[in-house]
């Protein structure tokens, strides 16, 4: 095996991306790489899927905040109607020039309204939602766009460093067209409090970058008596790339 050296268009912009070492957020201290990582050869399974398609990812699995009828493949929770705040989340996954991603698997995940998970690891002292998984898939259109249907997150405690709280966020995964073309980046609400006192946001050194993780506010995307609509665009790639985590 020898270092990996990447071609000019596909290495990371560390004016953009968070450094994998922030000391500020804890955990990268012990979870970031201490050498240059390595080239390992593509096996059958880094170099073929995600098998995506229609049959696997239904117009139903967008929307968070509706039960799943009891099916096991569901991403609904039960019976029930998730409580809190109902937002349309919608935008586009667009590439370095600006052209639309079509066909392409976008994940989230995120806390309730109470600002809970629902995972183990999670011990908050907060509510449950029983009919809330919190996550959810779509596939974006022939023009890159998806749409989700959701409850807006609340803001919870992470035990980073002293009277922390995390601002209200919704993670999103974009997959490309094999399992290591993946990326992983945050989603943020306007004027959060929260922000200057976050490091996993701050992490991120550019300020005009930190920007394009925040959504926007969007009357058009909002639906009457119903729910609020945000906006928010993903770009994969270059001056105005939204910044994205990158695995330790």
């Amino acid at each position: 095996m020898t270092d990996l050296v990447l071609p000019a268009a596909y290495r990371r912009d560390d004016a953009v991306h968070p450094p994998l070492l922030s000391p500020g957020y804890g955990s990268t201290v012990l979870r970031a790489p201490s050498r240059p990582p390595l080239l390992l050869p593509h096996t059958l399974t880094e170099l073929t899927g995600p098998a995506l398609g229609e049959g696997r990812v239904t117009e139903a699995d967008a929307d968070l905040t509706i039960p799943d009828g009891g099916t096991d493949g569901g991403t609904g929770g039960g019976t029930g109607e998730a409580q809190g705040q109902r937002i349309v989340v919608t935008g586009r996954v667009l590439d370095g020039d600006g052209r639309p991603v079509p066909h392409t698997l976008v994940e989230v995940w995120q806390a309730n309204a109470a600002g809970r998970y629902r995972h183990r690891w999670d011990q908050h002292d907060a509510p449950l939602d029983p009919h809330f998984t919190g996550v959810g898939r779509a596939l974006t259109d022939a023009h890159g766009r998806y749409r989700f249907v959701t409850i807006r997150p609340g803001a919870y405690p992470w035990g980073n460093h002293a009277n922390a709280w995390r601002p209200a966020h919704i993670h999103f995964s974009v997959f490309g067209r094999a399992f290591t073309q993946r990326l992983v980046t945050q989603m943020y609400f306007p004027e959060d409090p929260l922000f200057a006192f976050d490091p996993i946001f701050n992490s991120v050194p550019d300020p005009a970058a930190r920007q394009r993780m925040i959504s926007r506010f969007d009357m058009a995307e909002t639906v009457e008596g119903w729910a609020l609509g945000y906006a928010f665009d993903i770009v994969l790639r270059g001056r105005e790339a939204t910044p994205m985590e990158t695995p330790s």
